[in-house]
């Protein structure tokens, strides 16, 4: 120890001793107590600021690690995102992770393969249903039940010119409305102006075929371009509370402004949704919200001439008569399928209806009955409108199970069902934005699913069904990959903490082919279609694919009917119980 330390307490020492001792203590003395007090504080002020200072500059460099340390949390109830008022709007939507990135682009590079640019200088050019020409390959009287149909279509355009490449957007379908039967085709794309479309022919009777061109290879590869292009095709407004009045402002996915934002950040994942923030009022103040379609186009005028309402869906076989299947092999037995379970892959076709009755390709299906197989289980419908089908049916199915007032209003408000007596609970709550919809909805409770998933705790009886996609067409595919990606990872979490948890995919499913291309195309819906079957191939879920049973089906609504989501929930019962 150096003598400068010594000092201070050698004097300290000196004076309690001869005040101890009854000595009279000089003015002197006191002038060094008082002095050495004095230096005392000084000290013990320094150590303090340099202490608050090291705490200070830690929080500051570690915040968002020294909350999570300590569970607190960085964002709003409901929300783990964090919100705030900026200056300026980002040039970009919010940058993703490089892991996430990376899983982005590998998809997208993958569609775009898929997807070949198809420029084009005149409507004539393009491929024409009426010019083309398919053929029945190997025709008979009669088919027998179980054989495979090949026709196979050779793609001219307007003019009458053989086309030297693929990409068209065609759906194949066979049916037999008596029977309330039908199934899809498979469509094998040579590249080369010729395609293989194979029928398995599933049941007996009169079937007839139908080849429909959705789209022309530029049309598809037109769509493909615009969707890459904007985020502005539906705009948002949101209505803000102020006082006992409203202020409503523009949202979006992402917005070019150089106003005063609201950022609604769920930093994590990488999630993002702006508002123009209103004057003097706080972006914690949003509370309703509603979408209008923009008009604003990314296609040329030559191009938008291709969705046309008589441009689109157009026949290719309408001149085919039904073909005739018969029980030819009737001492033939078909093979035990068994069971359907998780994890399996869906082929084309995946199955197909008879009687009204969907019947899958790789498992069977058993009539279960709803109510017992329900017992005891805690069922989360997540997603869109069309799982929210799923709860009106069980509404309207089990007579016992209750609605629970959440005290919401509108369409896109949460439900929540229980059965007291079977101890059943269902519960249907939307994705997070966007959500396309003319009439107001909440966003006080909105978030996004893989949030709510992260909050589930998960074991043998409860199940969660997910489908995305319908909401998402308007807008650029990297946001749907994004979301899609996130869900997976939540899904992925959950199956590690409690793995037998039991999660269902519902694809999405075919609309109304008549209504605004652009934005709502159901090739739009296929390469989303795509996407999620490429994104969830590697998890332990089961996934219905609603894409092919309503192809099969041959309802172009984006609501199916009752009888198909009866049959979609058949899919889960069997799949649970």
């Amino acid at each position: 120890m150096s003598f400068h330390k010594k000092v201070p307490s050698l004097l300290s020492f000196f004076l309690f001793e001869k005040s101890s001792l009854g000595l009279v203590l000089t003015g002197q003395d006191k002038i060094l107590i008082m002095t050495m007090r004095m230096a005392n504080h000084k000290s013990l002020l320094v150590l303090l600021l340099i202490l608050a200072s090291w705490i200070t500059f830690t929080v500051f460099r570690n915040s968002t690690e020294l909350w999570t340390a300590l569970k607190l949390p960085i964002s709003l109830p409901h929300w783990n995102f964090f919100m705030k008022s900026c200056p300026e709007a980002p040039l970009n939507p919010v940058v993703s992770p490089r892991k996430t990135e990376l899983r982005i682009k590998k998809i997208m590079e993958k569609l775009d393969q898929l997807i070949p640019n198809r420029p084009f200088t005149h409507v004539t050019s393009t491929t024409s249903a009426k010019q083309s020409r398919a053929t029945i390959l190997n025709p008979q009287d009669t088919y027998c039940r179980g054989d495979q149909l090949d026709v196979l279509l050779e793609v001219k355009d307007h003019l009458g010119r053989r086309k030297q490449y693929g990409g068209d957007f065609l759906r194949a379908r066979m049916f037999s409305p008596a029977l309330k039967a039908g199934a899809s085709g498979k469509v094998t794309d040579f590249n080369n102006g010729t395609y293989l479309v194979s029928f398995t022919l599933f049941w007996v009777g009169k079937v007839s075929l139908s080849l429909l061109l959705i789209h022309p290879s530029e049309g598809v590869s037109a769509l493909w371009r615009a969707r890459k292009q904007g985020y502005d095709r539906v705009i948002f407004t949101g209505q803000f509370a102020n006082g006992t009045s409203q202020v409503n402002s523009d949202c979006a996915l992402f917005l070019n402004s150089s106003t005063e934002l609201c950022e609604y950040l769920d930093t994590r994942d990488q999630e993002a949704f702006y508002c123009v923030k209103p004057q003097r009022v706080p972006c914690a103040a949003l509370t309703h919200m509603r979408s209008k379609n923009k008009n604003v186009s990314y296609l040329s005028k030559q191009e938008r001439s291709l969705f046309e309402r008589s441009n689109v869906g157009v026949e290719i076989m309408e001149k085919f008569d039904a073909i005739t299947v018969s029980n030819c092999n009737t001492e033939k037995t078909a093979p035990v399928q068994k069971k359907c379970k998780f994890g399996m892959t869906s082929t084309v076709p995946s199955g197909h209806v008879w009687k009204d009755t969907w019947n899958p390709v790789s498992c069977s299906l058993a009539p279960i009955e709803m109510k017992e197989c329900l017992k005891g289980k805690f069922v989360y419908l997540l997603g869109d409108s069309t799982i929210r089908q799923w709860m009106e049916y069980f509404k309207s199915s089990i007579n016992t199970l209750k609605s629970v007032d959440l005290h919401e209003t509108g369409k896109f408000q949460h439900q929540f069902g229980v059965d007291l007596d079977k101890n059943i609970k269902i519960q249907w709550q939307k994705h997070g934005y966007p959500l396309v919809g003319s009439l107001n909805f909440s966003v006080k409770e909105i978030e996004y699913l893989a949030r709510v998933i992260d909050r589930i705790g998960g074991e043998k009886n409860t199940i969660i069904v997910i489908s995305l996609g319908q909401h998402f067409r308007p807008f650029p595919i990297d946001v749907f990959i994004q979301r899609a990606l996130n869900v997976h990872d939540a899904v992925q979490r959950l199956l590690l903490r409690s793995p037998d948890t039991m999660v269902i995919i519902k694809a999405e499913n075919i609309r109304e082919m008549h209504n605004d291309a652009e934005r709502f195309s159901d090739f739009h819906g296929y390469i989303q279609h795509l996407a999620i079957k490429d994104i969830f191939q590697d998890l332990n879920v089961g996934i219905i694919d609603a894409w092919d049973i309503t192809i099969a089906y041959g309802t172009n609504d984006v609501h199916p009917p009752q009888s198909v989501v009866k049959n979609q929930i058949n899919i889960m019962l069997n799949f649970i119980c």
